[in-house]
């Protein structure tokens, strides 16, 4: 657990950065800090591992103040994780992973080995291991960059927007591989990000800091989302909070209807319209337009626009499926991405419909509505 008890930091030109802030991060939770520029994010990131040191108050961790902390001790038990990795780039990716359990003199062999292993949890492959940073892409640097915070088995992992500098693809499958990892080892984790979106995605819970470093609004993602706190909080979040909120409501069984369908290879049925294509596992590969034609259908003349919603996932990611389909039916598969059916945009509404009553009612009884993470 980590914990600020009225932490200030009030520079000497009398900027203040961070204004008495009273804020948890429970153990083995993402705790997310997310504001506009200037708001005290980073400071107060760093004033946990007293890179910056507070004015006044008291940060905690666990039931020690911080302050009465060497703080090479301090910094032994917190992994630090920055844009851009901060690799050494004379050190081979091995052993920039291995650099804290040298310097607390773990044996090289066992340190190495350790490295490798970290290497393969965080989804790089072993022959990386030889390579320097300059010889990998900005999404295998920062993978390199959560391992080597790892490396020493830290309880408590600080984040400085570690996924910011690259493109949204990779940041998309670095956010997926943060979780998963999380998942297992269940760190208590102090994030911070500048994008509200990541933000919801990541947080087991959310603070909104206003600028000046006061806190706005601490709260699980679909609070947030839900039940802004004022005009300010509303604002940051987003006009669109009411849709993203879905990604945290549970579709549980979606009615599907059987869906047309035609393998990849085979003959297109004709004057069927737009038909879905499927391999030989019913697998979605894709739509075709049935229209005056009976000729084989090929990967390449697929259109491929749909995403896909599982069954049991949100209703954000079912009704996403139906508005991003070309024939505007959702595609719905099962945990083995085997078709089950398809879904209307009316079928999903009347879904939401039916479940507003469910969460006011939760609401009023005072219990968060239950959090379901989208992928």
């Amino acid at each position: 657990m980590i914990r600020f008890d009225r932490a200030t930091k009030r520079y000497p030109d009398g900027t203040v950065a961070v204004d008495e802030l009273d804020l948890e991060a429970p153990t083995g939770q993402i705790t997310v800090l997310v504001g506009p520029s200037g708001c005290g994010k980073t400071t107060s990131l760093r004033m946990i591992n007293r890179m910056i040191e507070p004015s006044s108050g008291t940060i905690w961790l666990d039931d020690t103040d911080t302050a009465s902390m060497p703080t090479h001790e301090l910094r032994r038990r917190i992994g630090y994780v920055i844009q851009h990795a901060g690799l050494f780039p004379h050190r081979t990716i091995v052993d920039n992973v291995a650099t804290v359990p040298f310097l607390l003199g773990t044996d090289k062999r066992e340190a190495r080995s350790r490295a490798l292993e970290l290497l393969e949890r965080v989804g790089l492959d072993p022959a990386f291991a030889k390579r320097y940073p300059a010889q990998l892409s900005g999404g295998q640097q920062q993978r390199v960059g959560v391992a080597r915070a790892l490396a020493a088995d830290p309880p408590v992992m600080l984040m400085d927007e570690p996924f910011s500098a690259v493109d949204p693809v990779v940041r998309e499958q670095l956010q997926e591989e943060f979780l998963r990892l999380q998942g297992d080892l269940g760190k208590t984790i102090v994030f911070v990000t500048h994008d509200i979106d990541e933000a919801i995605k990541l947080g087991d819970q959310v603070a909104v800091l206003r600028v000046g470093g006061k806190l706005a609004q601490l709260a699980p993602p679909h609070e947030l989302l839900s039940r802004p706190v004022d005009a300010f909080v509303a604002e940051f979040v987003g006009r669109d909070r009411g849709y993203r909120a879905l990604g945290f409501t549970g579709g549980d069984q979606l009615p599907v209807a059987e869906e047309r369908t035609v393998v990849v290879g085979d003959p297109v049925p004709r004057d069927q319209g737009l038909v879905l294509a499927v391999d030989g596992e019913r697998r979605p590969q894709g739509w075709v337009d049935g229209h005056g034609r009976a000729d084989t259908v090929s990967e390449d003349e697929l259109l491929r626009g749909g995403t896909l919603a599982t069954q049991g996932g949100t209703l954000r990611a079912a009704l996403d499926a139906c508005l991003s389909s070309p024939s505007r039916r959702g595609v719905v598969v099962d945990d083995e991405g085997r078709l089950l059916g398809s879904i209307t945009a009316r079928q999903v509404l009347d879904l939401i419909e039916r479940q507003q009553p469910e969460q006011a009612g939760r609401a009023v009884g005072g219990a968060h509505p239950a959090s379901v993470q989208e992928g």
